[in-house]
């Protein structure tokens, strides 16, 4: 994905991997994404843009746990492999983050165009292998665990907070 610094990442059902609540997560991911890249746009400051990247990175950390934990319950082949590529990502932004928390680096575009990248292509490519694993195969705990998640999302809809 090429695109010049005024071109925001948006959610489009092209990255849907059809399964609800990782679609949800995903869209706050790219939510998250949007804030960091508008913030740096409209000159908000390192406080505002460190505050949006510190909330992206917590999120990321439960998106990932919570991938896991489906690809362990429904016995996904590649599980490891994925969570070495979810690892790589966390060590690499944590690492920006304290740079950036020290004062030795800002948040950039270069920073931005790095995070909608990875996010794009591991949807896209990653995280689509297990979905597509998981609708040709019929795993009951995943199944189990795709009903509970879709009861959990309209429950969600219908109060004014989002648990995610």
């Amino acid at each position: 994905m090429q695109a010049d610094s005024n071109t925001r990442l948006k959610w489009s059902d092209k990255y849907s991997v059809g399964i609800p609540e990782i679609d949800e997560q995903h869209k706050a991911l790219f939510d998250l994404i949007d804030k960091i890249h508008g913030a740096i746009l409209e000159h908000k400051g390192t406080a505002a843009c460190v505050e949006v990247l510190d909330e992206l990175v917590d999120y990321t950390r439960v998106h990932f746990a919570l991938e896991q934990s489906l690809m362990h319950m429904g016995e996904y082949p590649d599980y490891e492999a994925h969570c070495v590529l979810h690892r790589e990502l966390v060590a690499e932004v944590e690492a920006m983050q304290s740079k950036i928390h020290s004062g030795s680096a800002a948040i950039s575009f270069e920073l931005l165009h790095f995070l909608r990248n990875w996010l794009s292509k591991h949807i896209l490519g990653e995280d689509r292998k297990y979905a597509e694993f998981f609708s040709k195969n019929e795993h009951k705990s995943f199944h189990t665990w795709a009903q509970r998640s879709d009861e959990v999302i309209q429950q969600r809809k219908k109060k004014w907070w989002k648990f995610w």
